[in-house]
């Protein structure tokens, strides 16, 4: 029966492609008449799923009629899951920044992460997949630079940008910084698939992620295209940013999205100025995003002041955590030990 099974697969034609389902199979189970088949596919074919399983068990129930029940399961491979290819199938872990909201310092979060990460011996890449607002380049200081390609046979692989040993990526690289991007979100989509399934990566310890602001279709894509070990929530104090935390959150807890949150980040958490090193000022209120962490049970990972070197690091290319001997630097050490943990 299994040998009569795998020929009736070979006739199923793979949904939008010349092939058939035969090359996807990881197990045929025959116990009795029950049959259970098990397919691996690319994340490219999760929307033909249901359509997939129906057609697989009408077409075994015909074409063996003493068969009893056939189960068909399907596991969705994603880019990072897929070993020998490129993209970002070397990647051991993937982190995504995220907030619900704009303007709470993701990205600063993100590039000092990054090189916190890599001071501590990781080799870390930053993928900057906010594309209507892409920052990475200004603040790595490589707003001119311009990826190149590698050709390996029919294929071409878009080879990231290297500064202070971390390798980055954004549509920035792509467009003048004065450029609009006009695009609906579908093509947005599209070109972070490019980003995570086309460029190569290489062997990374770690992929941080620099998500765009709040939770609809690019965030679902980068869930559904990629594995994502973890998020880290980025908040402002006051309550109006700490709404749109637990937004976020509830969006990586939802079903068929299963992201865990590795912990929350309180930025712009107080200012001091550099000639009262000691002085502590709640511009934006005091430790909402801290609270929400013990409320919702989740790690809290560090507050982050609002200091003079964050701002010109950023607007310098030289993201502050490069230097040890400074509050940020000394901070984004310790939130880094504590994601990594």
């Amino acid at each position: 029966m299994k040998e009569q099974i795998v020929k009736i697969i070979n006739q199923i034609p793979v949904p939008g492609e010349s092939g058939t389902m035969v090359q996807f199979i990881q197990l045929v189970d025959v116990n009795g008449n029950n049959v259970t088949i098990k397919f691996g596919l690319p994340q490219k074919y999760d929307k033909y799923e249901r359509a997939i399983i129906s057609s697989v068990q009408d077409a075994i129930k015909r074409g063996v009629p003493e068969v009893g029940n056939v189960d068909v399961l399907i596991d969705i491979i994603k880019a990072n899951d897929l070993e020998g290819e490129g993209g970002v199938s070397k990647v051991k872990k993937v982190i995504a920044v995220a907030s619900g909201k704009g303007g709470v310092g993701k990205s600063t979060v993100s590039a000092n992460l990054a090189i916190a990460l890599a001071k501590q011996g990781y080799k870390v890449g930053l993928l900057d997949a906010d594309i209507f607002g892409p920052s990475i380049p200004k603040m790595f200081g490589v707003e001119n630079a311009q990826p190149l390609c590698r050709k390996e046979g029919e294929k071409e692989w878009i080879l990231p940008i290297s500064q202070y040993g971390i390798k980055l990526l954004s549509i920035g690289f792509f467009v003048r910084p004065e450029d609009a991007l006009a695009w609906r979100g579908p093509m947005a989509g599209n070109v972070l698939k490019q980003f995570i399934q086309d460029s190569d990566w290489g062997e990374l310890d770690v992929l941080v992620i620099d998500m765009p602001p709040g939770t609809s279709d690019i965030q679902l894509t980068l869930c559904q295209i990629i594995n994502i070990t973890g998020a880290i929530m980025v908040g402002t104090p006051q309550d109006v940013a700490v709404i749109d935390v637990v937004k976020a959150i509830d969006f990586f807890q939802k079903e068929k999205i299963e992201v865990p949150i590795l912990g929350l980040i309180e930025n712009m958490a107080w200012f001091t100025p550099k000639e009262l090193p000691n002085n502590k000022y709640y511009i934006f209120g005091k430790g909402g995003v801290e609270q929400l962490a013990k409320d919702k049970g989740l790690p809290f990972l560090g507050a982050v002041p609002i200091v003079m070197s964050i701002r010109e690091g950023g607007d310098n290319g030289e993201p502050a955590a490069l230097h040890d001997n400074t509050i940020i630097g000394q901070q984004f050490a310790e939130i880094a030990k504590k994601v990594m943990e």
